[in-house]
Parts: C-alpha cells; sequence; structure tokens
C-alpha cells in the first residue's frame, strides 16, 4: 500500500539534529514501490459545510487501469459505516486520461465540536493480458487522509498550533516525547526530532495527534539537560509549515 501519510516514518528519511538535515529529512524521495494512478492531493479536507468535495486522479503510466475507490476509517475495516461516498466508485482510466472524483457527504452524527479523521482509498487493478501468464501484476493503493471539518470550527489550524504542548514523560524504564493537543483540530508531523545535549532523536514513527488527546512517541534514550523539540507541521494543502523550535521541562 502506497500512502502519502507520516512521511519521516520511513527509514530512509532519517536525519541529524540540525535544522537543515530535518528539512532534508522532509524533501527526501519517496520509496522505490511507486503507484501508476497519481492523485492532485495528499489530504482532504470537507468542510461541514459542503456536500461534495473532489480531487482528480490521472493516469500517467503506458497501460490502463481499473480504479476502485471508497472511505474507510484509520482502522482499515470494511465493516464500519462511514458518511462519505466517492463517485463513480469504479471505473477505467486509460493511459494520459483523469478521472474526477466526487466524494458525496450522506446524511451523519460526527461530532460539530472537533474533526473526525477519514481515509479515502484508490486501488488500481492492472489489466491481465493473455499472453502475460507468468507475469507479476502488483495492484497498488494509494491511501490519503480525510478529514471532516465541522462548520463551527472557524479558527485557523496552523494558528491553533501554538496551543500545542510538548513534554517529556517516564514510565518505568521507558522515555517518551508527548503532544498534548487541546484544539478540535487533528496535527500531522512531516518530522519531529527531540534534542538535549547536543544529542537529537529523530522519530520513527509519527502517529497524529487527535483532537482533544495526548499522542506519545517512544524515545530511543533517556534525554538529557536543555531538551527541545523540533517538528514541522503538514499543513491543509500537503505542504510543511516552517519548523517549529519549542523548549521542554524535565521529565516526570
Amino acid at each position: 500500500m502506497h500512502s502519502c501519510d507520516s512521511l519521516p516514518a520511513r527509514p530512509h528519511r532519517a536525519a541529524s539534529g540540525c535544522m537543515l538535515a530535518l528539512a532534508a529529512a522532509l524533501l527526501a524521495p519517496a520509496a522505490p514501490t511507486q503507484a501508476a494512478i497519481t492523485l492532485n492531493a495528499t489530504r482532504i479536507v470537507y468542510p461541514g459545510d459542503a456536500h461534495s468535495v473532489a480531487l482528480t486522479l490521472a493516469n500517467p503510466a503506458a497501460q490502463p487501469y481499473a480504479v476502485q475507490v471508497w472511505v474507510n476509517t484509520g482502522d482499515d475495516d470494511q465493516t464500519s459505516t462511514v458518511p462519505f461516498m466517492p463517485t463513480p466508485p469504479l471505473f477505467r482510466l486509460n493511459p494520459g486520461k483523469e478521472q474526477r472524483i466526487q466524494i458525496n457527504r450522506l446524511p451523519n452524527d460526527l461530532p460539530t465540536d472537533r474533526e473526525t479523521a477519514f481515509y479515502f482509498n484508490a486501488q488500481e487493478i492492472p489489466q491481465v493480458e493473455q499472453s502475460a501468464s507468468n507475469r507479476l501484476n502488483i495492484a497498488v493503493r494509494t491511501r490519503i487522509k480525510l478529514f471532516y471539518r465541522p462548520a463551527e470550527l472557524k479558527d485557523n489550524p496552523l494558528e491553533k498550533a501554538k496551543d500545542l504542548r510538548w513534554a517529556l514523560e517516564r514510565e518505568g524504564p521507558h522515555h517518551y516525547l508527548s503532544v498534548n493537543n487541546p484544539t478540535p483540530f487533528h496535527y500531522s508531523f512531516s518530522g519531529v526530532e527531540l534534542r538535549s545535549n547536543g544529542h537529537t532523536q529523530l522519530m520513527s514513527t509519527l502517529p497524529m495527534a487527535a483532537p482533544f488527546a495526548t499522542q506519545r512517541y517512544p524515545l530511543d534514550a533517556a534525554p538529557g539537560a536543555d531538551a527541545s523539540v523540533r517538528f514541522a507541521i503538514i499543513t491543509d494543502f500537503g505542504t510543511n509549515a516552517p519548523v517549529t523550535t519549542v523548549a521542554l521541562p524535565a521529565s516526570h
């Protein structure tokens, strides 16, 4: 599966602790496995007052593909009911052509005081040729985040990011970097690194910081004194916000 999220979690994005290294990690090339079908977005923000949103899929490859699209939850299951229906759900996409997908919102009782996260999926199905019985065809799925943002939320997520509270925590022999999110928005990070005593730890996995919740990231080693965290948030447009540095209190 090809995902447009959690970019720094891949090993080839590891970097040293300076801002230049963090920026280099954010700009590192993608993993070798590539989807043939491309999307014109890396995430979708669905305004609560919109009846539908649209995105475009393109096929730059030399062969046609059948493509199936759907929306599901973060658990990636096919049983949970979701209030979004993309159309057309299944279609043929010829070489060099594009297909506009419209995602329609169905009646729902989603929370109005916070965002709710879903995922948009595009599964490509290669055409099987009769003469290629011994050829291995790999069907790649692209999965991007879809955030339902209620119309009641008027603040700018990037401006509210200043309310994120970072801290160091200890639980027995284990040490963590935590971020408390008191806002109604989800925050995805393209890079997070901890600096202390001249040493740097780049977080290897970066789950989102969900609204009104605390997310912890395990540390490989105990942090020293004068610790700080440097992070970059992924914006609504899939770009990286400027790197921010925050001093951290001692772990407890």
